[in-house]
């Protein structure tokens, strides 16, 4: 899903993935991911303090549960093994969207604080939607299909989706070309769960403009969540060679050849993540270390399990991996 951004105000994003004081499932054995949500005013004057919709996505993008939540709030979900996403909406507009990885077994509690800050937008007062149109990937609209496109965003924005998609339809009939349209249209029908369509659409988008690495990476989500995983391989692949220094691209493909059981595939693109980017991508850690566990190589599970808590100190099962490492570690 697209992120939107009102005309004075936007939100500046900074996830923080402390994981502050020590968080316990329920009885029944439930895992859980919960966190406190975090909001600076100070910047801005005139700003009143509102809820927050934190919605619970599956790795597939179908939504699963959703709260509503105070500024400097708490969330809580209970959940099953699997990777999902958190997104926070503000008055029916997405600011944050991150991914929160439950597959670990040794991993039964996930904290993710969510910061977010107002901040008077610079600039135009034209909206600006990272994700659907960045500076490598500029498409140039007639006046017509970019009126069209604008209305498509708003509808969007509003959860109006089969307005959204009747706008981009409008679109792809005067310009089947515009292949940013196709990908929108993709993401609109993802989030009606209308998964055959998404994933035509994003076909059609990187069939128009293979180097598109918003929709290789939306259909390679997609196809992992539909455990079409020879499928998200190929497209994934693309995407790396793509953008080599994606950090996602390199993550997904990861996840995909571990879910082939070829872990030793897998490896390398999981460390290509962690080296592009460390900390958002310290979860890949916790790949790795079930991938050695499950192999029977314990000593390197409780090295990925350390590396994980250098970047993550605070994490609320900090006690149960730093006993697997004890445990576990070659000294």
């Amino acid at each position: 899903m697209s992120h939107a951004f009102r005309n004075l105000i936007a939100f500046a994003l900074l996830l923080s993935f402390g994981l502050f004081g020590e968080a316990r499932p329920q009885a029944g054995g439930n895992r859980s991911i919960f966190g406190d949500l975090r909001v600076d005013e100070s910047k801005v004057s005139g700003v009143k303090t509102i809820s927050f919709e934190v919605i619970l996505y599956s790795q597939g993008g179908m939504r699963l549960d959703h709260q509503w939540v105070g500024a400097n709030g708490r969330y809580r979900f209970f959940v099953v093994t699997g990777i999902y996403y958190l997104a926070v909406e503000a008055e029916g507009i997405e600011v944050a969207r991150l991914r929160v990885d439950m597959l670990s077994p040794l991993v039964t509690t996930m904290q993710r604080d969510i910061e977010l800050e107002w901040r008077p937008k610079p600039g135009s007062e034209k909206k600006a939607r990272p994700g659907v149109v960045s500076a490598a990937d500029l498409y140039k609209r007639g006046a017509a299909t970019e009126k069209l496109f604008s209305k498509a965003e708003e509808a969007i924005d509003k959860k109006d989706y089969h307005q959204a998609v009747l706008y981009l339809r409008q679109i792809l009939e005067l310009d089947p070309g515009d292949y940013q349209s196709w990908t929108e249209l993709g993401t609109v029908y993802l989030i009606e769960q209308k998964s055959a369509d998404a994933e035509n659409a994003y076909l059609k988008a990187i069939q128009i403009q293979p180097a598109y690495l918003l929709a290789l990476i939306d259909l390679g989500k997609l196809r992992l969540g539909l455990k079409k995983f020879d499928g998200a391989i190929d497209i994934l692949t693309r995407a790396v060679k793509v953008r080599p220094d994606s950090a996602d691209a390199n993550y997904l493909l990861g996840e995909s050849y571990l879910q082939i059981k070829k872990g030793s595939l897998a490896v390398g693109y999981l460390n290509e993540a962690l080296k592009l980017d460390p900390i958002g991508m310290a979860d890949a850690h916790l790949r790795l270390a079930a991938l050695y566990h499950g192999a029977g190589m314990k000593d390197k599970a409780a090295q990925e399990y350390e590396q994980f808590l250098k970047k993550k100190p605070d994490y609320s099962d900090r006690k149960k991996l730093a006993q697997y490492i004890a445990e576990n570690k070659k000294h």
